[in-house]
């Protein structure tokens, strides 16, 4: 195969999902796998499935239908609220929505009303990142009214942290988080089965620090890349080269490491300065920006990332290597979204049962133990 692929390997990926899933359900908390990263791939969310998760979320309903369509049937989950005109589409394969709007609310109950179905919503609030939810002090209020609106149901809570300003999951919101969920349980004389802290980021704190109300995490990052995204650290035990990106060499030739001629803007704003450091060889890898984030490649030993532009991938190697070889990268999620994206980067699957691999079942409560991820940073 001469394209650039990622190869995903989904016996590592159901690892660590039942990793995770064993860690979390010993604190009372379930697990929602998120297939984002990967562009809804059924595949993927099988692996997940394999490992335990509870359910299944995606932030694009296009994704939802992929894997509905595949017929997997396991609960679904809308975790970024759709527009009023999506609704038809949302009820039609997702079971929760999170939502924070009330025309949001209303095209979903008339969507829900005209399927004959009860849809169940997610109140997401805003507890300190700056991206989506209400505020604490109007939750009551909206719980209010989606009790008053029919073919819907509050079927919970939720919250989402370290996303946009980085605001690090901690006993204070989670804990205001949970009163929150009482709050309303109290008003309304309801009982709600889903309380979602957030993400991937709240490792750390589930860990450390009782769960109060929090029974369901959405995890994506952790259980693709064995990673803690709050620290880009490898979580203890978990498998990080589950997905890699093997790009083929379309040209490999000795040349001068600084540039001649005058110097303007490079074609993604003001180039990185290249200083005269001889003859090296440069090797170009075909893939660049369009399909991949080149800042988030991890290239084998000897191997170094120059430089980036749509289409080329600037290498400098220890040799020269002929046009059709391969180079083999590892991803973080950045890169890993992006490529899973590009209908220029063909995604294979293998599956390959492996021993699963020791796992401490209490990680050091802010730092994740650590273990040299795969492929080694030259």
């Amino acid at each position: 195969m001469t394209c650039p692929r990622i190869e995903v390997d989904l016996a590592k990926i159901e690892v660590n999902a039942r990793a995770l899933v064993t860690l979390l359900s010993a604190r009372g908390i379930d697990v929602t796998g998120v297939t984002k990263a990967t562009l809804g791939s059924p595949e993927v969310a099988r692996a997940m499935l394999a490992g335990g998760v509870m359910r299944l979320g995606d932030s694009r309903i296009d994704n939802l239908e992929a894997i509905r369509d595949a017929g997997i049937q396991a609960p679904l989950t809308l975790l970024r609220s759709p527009t009023p005109d999506q609704a038809d589409r949302t009820v039609a394969c997702a079971s929760v929505s999170q939502v924070s709007e009330h025309e949001v609310v209303k095209a979903l109950s008339a969507a829900a009303g005209r399927l004959g179905s009860i849809h169940g919503l997610v109140l997401m609030v805003e507890l300190g990142d700056l991206r989506e939810g209400i505020l604490p002090e109007n939750v009551l209020d909206f719980a209010r009214y989606i009790s008053r609106i029919p073919h819907v149901t509050l079927a919970g809570l939720g919250t989402n942290l370290a996303c946009r300003a980085g605001v690090v999951p901690s006993a204070d919101n989670m804990g205001e988080l949970s009163a929150l969920a009482a709050l309303l349980e109290g008003a309304l004389g309801l009982h709600l089965p889903i309380i979602s802290g957030g993400n991937s980021a709240n490792l750390a704190w589930a860990i450390s620090a009782p769960a109060g109300r929090v029974n369901d995490l959405r995890l994506g990052e952790s259980i693709l890349l064995g990673c803690d995204p709050l620290t880009r650290k490898p979580l203890n035990g978990l498998h990080t080269d589950a997905f890699s990106l093997v790009v083929p060499i379309i040209e490999s030739l000795a040349k001068p490491t600084a540039p001649r001629g005058a110097i303007g803007e490079a074609a993604f704003g003001v180039p990185t300065p290249m200083h005269e450091r001889g003859t090296i060889i440069q090797t170009i890898a075909s893939i660049g920006r369009q399909d991949v984030d080149p800042a988030g490649l991890t290239p084998p030993v000897g191997v170094r990332v120059l430089a980036a532009s749509s289409d080329h991938l600037v290498l400098e190697t220890q040799h020269r290597q002929a046009p059709g070889e391969e180079i083999r990268f590892g991803l973080d999620y950045s890169a890993l979204l992006r490529a899973m994206t590009s209908p220029f980067v063909v995604a294979t699957f293998t599956a390959t049962k492996r021993h699963a691999p020791s796992f401490s079942p209490f990680l050091p409560p802010s730092i994740p133990s650590v273990v040299t991820p795969s492929p080694a940073i030259p």
